[in-house]
C-alpha cells in the first residue's frame, strides 16, 4: 500500500470538516418546524400581553417570586407570560411591543411557505425603525403612564431632552415619522392631492343625488346646473393621459404549448372616458347654455402648411433632373454561373480528416455539419460533454496541417450557436460577381439612407449594409488584397440606389490611378471647392483645404439643424420636403456627403496634424449632419490613425494581412492573419465579426458605369463645397482702407468681442454669405485685428477689448 503524505491527510481533513459544515443545512422540514414555532410563540405572546394590560399591577408582586409556586398571577400565559409581559412592556418599549408579535407571525409564516428572505428583511429593518419612534413619542407624550411608553422610550426621550430640548425632541419624531411614511407606506403629496379630490368629488356626488327642486315650470334650478358643469369640467382636468390604457394580466400568464415564455407585450384595453372632444361643442341639458372652444393657433400653422403640401405638394429634390434614369444591372458582367458547384467528395474529406485530428487528441465529435460558401465552407461541430472549448481551439495549426490548407479560421463558439465553427477554404472558390449582388432582392428592397452591397457571407446570403448606421468605415488590408475592389463596391452600390440630388461624395485619391474613373460623373455625384480644377483629389496639399471645407460645411449644416429644432439630417430633410422650413431663411434639401480617401497613411506621412485634426472633428460629430467617412489603408497603427479618430470608426473591414499584431490592430482580434486573400474579408462593426466574400468589379464595368450617368443631363457644376482662406492668403488683400468691407467695423467688434476669429462666427452674427465673411477675416488679418491661419483652429484675436478697438481706428484716421 502506498503510504500517505502529511499533506494528503491535511487536505482529507479539511474536507471531511467541509462537508461535515455543508451538511448543516436548513431542510424544508427544519423550516416548517421553526416557522410553526414562531407562530404559536406569536400568539401566545400576544395573550400574554393583552392579559398584562388587564391584571400587570396585580401580578407585580408574583415576578419578585418567579420561584414560588403557590404566589398566584393573573396574566393568562402564568408566571412564564407575566415576567415576559413585564420585560417587553414595562421595561422595554411600551405599547410598541406589540409589533414583536407582528413580527414574529411573519417570520414563520415565510418560513413555513419558503418566501423570499430580502422581503422579510426589509419588514424587521421598518418594523425595529417604527417601534423605537412609537416608545420615544408615547414616552414624550404619556410621561405619566410607563407601560405606554416603556423604560426604553422614558429614557430615550430624557436622553434626547437632554441635549435638544423637548422642541428638538419631537422635530426629531416628526422627521422619523416622515421617512417611515415616505419609504414604508409610499405616500406622496401626488397621492394626498388624488386622495382630496376624490373626496370632493364624492361629495358633489352626494350633493348631485339630491332631487333638484325646479323654480318654474319646465325651467331648471340654475344652482344645479352649475353644479354639473363644473363637475364635468374637473372631470375632464383630473383624468390624466396615461390611465387611458391597464395592462391586460392574462397577457401576462404563460401559455400552455409553451411554459417557459412570457408575453411580454402586454394587450392593451381602452379604458373607457367621458372626456368629450375639445373640437365639439358641450351642451348641457339647458338649450341656452353653450360652452365652447376656440381652435388654438398651433393647429392653425399646422393647417398652413398642410394647405401648402395639397397645393404643390411634397417637395422633390431631384427636380432639376428628374429624367436621370439609374445604370442599369446589364452593364455589369457575370462571371460565374450564379450558383455554388458543391463538391460531396471534397467535403467528406474535408469532415473525415477534421474528426480524425480531432480524435488523435482524444476530443470527441456528437455531431459535424457544413455549410458552403462562395470561398469558404463552415464545418459546425457538436463536441462531446465535458470537452474544453480552449482545447479544440488551440488545435488550429494542426487542423490546417491535416487539411493542407491555407487560411483555418476556427470560430469558438459561434455567436448565438451552440457549436464550434471551422472554416476551410474551398479547393475551387467561385467569384462573387457585382452583378449578383446588386440584382439581389435583399438589396433592390434594402430600406436603408445608405445602402452598401459589399458581398455574400459563408450561407450565400448577399451581405446589406447601411453606412448611415456605421456612421464611418474603416478599410484596412495588406497591398493587393482587394481594397480599392472594395472601394469600387460601395462605390457602385449607392450609385445604383441614390440619385444625384442625394448624395455626393469627396474622393481623395493619392494613388492617382483608382478613382480617376469617376471624373465623368463630377457634375452628377461629387464635390469640391469652388478653387479647384479637378474634383478628384491628387495633390495632398489641396486635401487640407479640402478637409477643413468639410468641417466648416459641418458647422453650418448644424446652424441649420438648430434653426430648424431637429436633431439629424433625415428629420431636416423630411421637413423640409413637407414645405416646413423657409428657402428665404437659408434652408436647403441637405444631400448626403461621403469623404473616401483610399490611402490615408500617406496622407499622415506628408500633411500629418494638419490632416489629423479636421478628420478627427468628422469623424466625432458629422455623423448627425450626413457627412460619413471611408478611409482605406494598409494597416492603421497608432501613428497613422490615432486612438480619437479610430474609436470613432466602429464598422471596419479587414482584408487579408500578414500578422497577429495586424489583425488586432484592424478589428481588436485575431483572424485577419487567416484570411485567404482575392476579396475575402472580415467585417465588424463593434460586435460580431462576419466573414464575407467582397463582390468583385472590374474596371470596365465601372467605366460603363460613369459613361451611362455622365451621358445624361447633369447639374451646371459639381457640388461646391464652402471656400476656406489658406494660409497664403489673406495677408497682402484690400491693404487700402477705402476699399473694406462696408460692415468691417462691426464684424470687428463681433471678433474682439468674442476673442475668437472664424468665418462661421462672422456668418452667424451678420447673416452673411462665406464668401463674403471669409473676405471680412482677410480684411481683419490685413489690419492686424486677427491672427494668420492655424488649420482648423479659430484665429488668434490681437485686440483685447473695445477701448483698444476704438483708439486703433482712432489711430488708422489720424494716420
Amino acid at each position: 500500500m502506498a503510504k500517505t503524505t502529511k499533506k494528503e491527510t491535511v487536505d482529507n481533513k479539511n474536507k471531511s470538516k467541509s462537508g461535515a459544515i455543508t451538511s448543516w443545512k436548513m431542510t424544508k422540514q427544519h423550516n416548517i418546524v421553526l416557522g410553526s414555532l414562531l407562530v404559536l410563540f406569536s400568539v401566545a405572546l400576544l395573550v400574554a400581553f393583552i392579559s398584562f394590560y388587564s391584571y400587570g399591577q396585580a401580578d407585580q408582586s408574583a415576578l419578585s417570586a418567579l420561584g414560588d409556586r403557590s404566589e398566584p398571577v393573573q396574566n393568562w400565559l402564568g408566571k412564564f407570560g407575566a415576567s415576559l409581559a413585564d420585560l417587553l412592556i414595562y421595561q422595554g418599549f411600551g405599547l410598541a411591543s406589540f409589533i414583536f408579535v407582528r413580527l414574529l407571525f411573519l417570520t414563520g409564516m415565510f418560513l413555513v411557505l419558503e418566501l423570499s428572505m430580502k422581503k422579510l428583511k426589509n419588514i424587521w429593518f421598518w418594523d425595529l425603525f417604527v417601534i423605537i419612534i412609537i416608545s420615544v413619542l408615547f414616552g414624550f407624550f404619556a410621561t405619566s403612564a410607563p407601560e405606554l411608553g416603556g423604560t426604553i422610550g422614558y429614557e430615550l426621550n430624557l436622553f434626547l431632552q437632554d441635549y435638544i430640548g423637548k422642541t428638538g425632541t419631537l422635530l426629531s419624531l416628526l422627521f422619523g415619522l416622515i421617512i417611515y411614511l415616505i419609504f414604508k407606506i409610499k405616500i406622496s403629496p401626488d397621492k394626498i392631492q388624488t386622495f382630496f379630490n376624490n373626496t370632493k368629488r364624492e361629495l358633489r356626488s352626494d350633493l348631485n343625488s339630491v332631487p333638484s327642486v325646479k323654480t318654474e315650470k319646465g325651467a331648471y334650478n340654475l344652482e344645479e346646473f352649475a353644479i354639473k358643469e363644473n363637475e364635468e369640467l374637473d372631470d375632464i382636468h383630473l383624468k390624466k393621459p396615461d390611465s387611458q390604457f391597464e395592462i391586460n394580466k392574462e397577457a401576462l400568464k404563460p401559455t400552455i404549448a409553451h411554459s417557459s415564455e412570457i408575453n411580454l407585450d402586454p394587450a392593451l384595453k381602452p379604458i373607457k372616458m367621458d372626456i368629450t372632444p375639445a373640437s365639439k361643442e358641450v351642451v348641457s341639458h339647458s338649450e341656452s347654455f353653450v360652452i365652447e372652444q376656440a381652435p388654438e393657433e398651433d393647429i392653425i400653422e399646422e393647417n398652413l402648411a398642410s394647405r401648402l403640401v395639397a397645393d404643390f405638394g411634397l417637395f422633390d429634390p431631384t427636380l432639376d433632373l428628374s429624367n436621370y434614369k439609374f445604370p442599369t444591372i446589364d452593364l455589369l458582367k457575370e462571371y460565374s454561373t450564379g450558383g455554388i458547384t458543391i463538391n460531396q467528395e471534397e467535403l467528406e474529406e474535408n469532415k473525415n480528416k477534421i474528426v480524425d485530428t480531432l480524435r488523435n487528441y482524444k476530443i470527441e465529435i456528437a455531431q459535424i455539419k457544413a455549410t458552403v460558401g462562395p470561398s469558404v465552407t463552415l464545418y459546425e461541430i457538436v463536441p462531446e460533454a465535458g470537452i474544453r472549448i480552449s482545447k479544440i481551439k488551440s488545435l488550429e495549426d494542426d487542423i490546417a496541417l491535416s487539411l493542407s490548407a491555407l487560411g483555418i479560421r476556427i470560430i469558438a463558439p459561434i455567436p448565438g450557436k451552440g457549436t464550434i465553427g471551422i472554416e476551410v477554404p474551398n479547393k475551387n472558390p467561385t467569384m462573387v460577381s457585382m452583378k449578383s449582388v446588386i440584382g439581389s432582392a435583399k438589396f433592390q428592397e434594402a430600406e436603408m439612407e445608405l445602402p452598401i452591397a459589399l458581398g455574400k457571407t459563408i450561407s450565400n446570403e448577399t451581405f446589406v449594409v447601411d453606412l448611415a448606421k456605421m456612421p464611418h468605415l474603416l478599410m484596412a488590408g495588406a497591398t493587393g488584397q482587394g481594397k480599392s475592389v472594395g472601394l469600387n463596391a460601395v462605390l457602385t452600390s449607392l450609385l445604383y440606389k441614390k440619385h444625384p440630388a442625394e448624395v455626393k461624395f469627396v474622393l481623395v485619391d493619392p494613388k492617382k490611378v483608382e478613382l480617376t474613373l469617376f471624373n465623368k460623373i463630377e457634375r452628377h455625384y461629387l464635390a469640391k471647392l469652388p478653387d479647384l480644377d479637378d474634383a478628384i483629389i491628387t495633390d495632398n496639399a489641396k486635401v487640407v483645404n479640402t478637409l477643413n471645407s468639410l468641417c466648416v460645411e459641418m458647422d453650418n449644416r448644424y446652424s441649420l439643424l438648430k434653426d430648424a429644432m431637429v436633431r439629424n439630417i433625415k428629420e431636416y430633410n423630411d421637413k423640409f420636403k413637407g414645405r416646413k422650413l423657409n428657402p428665404e431663411a437659408g434652408h436647403r434639401f441637405l444631400p448626403y456627403i461621403i469623404l473616401v480617401v483610399d490611402e490615408f497613411a500617406d496622407l499622415i506621412m506628408t500633411a500629418g496634424k494638419e490632416v489629423e485634426v479636421p478628420i478627427a472633428r468628422l469623424a466625432q460629430l458629422a455623423r448627425a449632419i450626413g457627412i460619413h467617412l471611408i478611409i482605406a489603408t494598409q494597416r492603421p497603427s497608432v501613428n497613422v490613425i490615432t486612438g480619437l479618430i479610430k474609436a470613432n470608426f466602429p464598422a471596419r473591414i479587414a482584408f487579408r494581412v500578414t500578422s497577429k499584431i495586424d489583425s488586432r490592430t484592424i478589428l481588436d482580434t485575431q483572424g485577419a492573419d487567416q484570411l485567404i486573400g482575392r476579396g475575402d474579408l472580415l467585417y465588424s462593426n463593434g460586435n460580431d465579426v462576419v466573414r464575407v466574400q467582397c463582390a468583385f468589379i472590374d474596371t470596365p464595368e465601372v467605366e460603363k458605369i460613369t459613361d451611362f450617368i455622365g451621358s445624361q443631363k447633369a447639374y451646371a457644376t459639381a457640388y461646391l463645397l464652402p471656400e476656406v482662406v489658406g494660409e497664403e492668403s489673406g495677408t497682402n488683400l484690400d491693404m487700402d482702407i477705402s476699399e473694406r468691407d462696408t460692415l468691417f467695423r462691426e464684424a470687428a467688434e463681433i471678433i474682439v468681442n468674442a476673442q475668437q476669429g472664424s468665418a462661421s462666427l462672422l456668418q452667424r452674427k451678420l447673416k452673411l454669405g462665406y464668401n463674403r465673411a471669409g473676405r471680412l477675416i482677410d480684411q481683419l488679418e490685413s489690419a492686424g485685428i486677427v491672427g494668420p491661419f492655424e488649420g482648423s483652429k479659430a484665429r488668434s484675436v490681437n485686440i483685447l477689448d473695445l477701448s483698444s478697438l476704438d483708439q486703433f481706428f482712432n489711430n488708422e484716421q489720424n494716420n
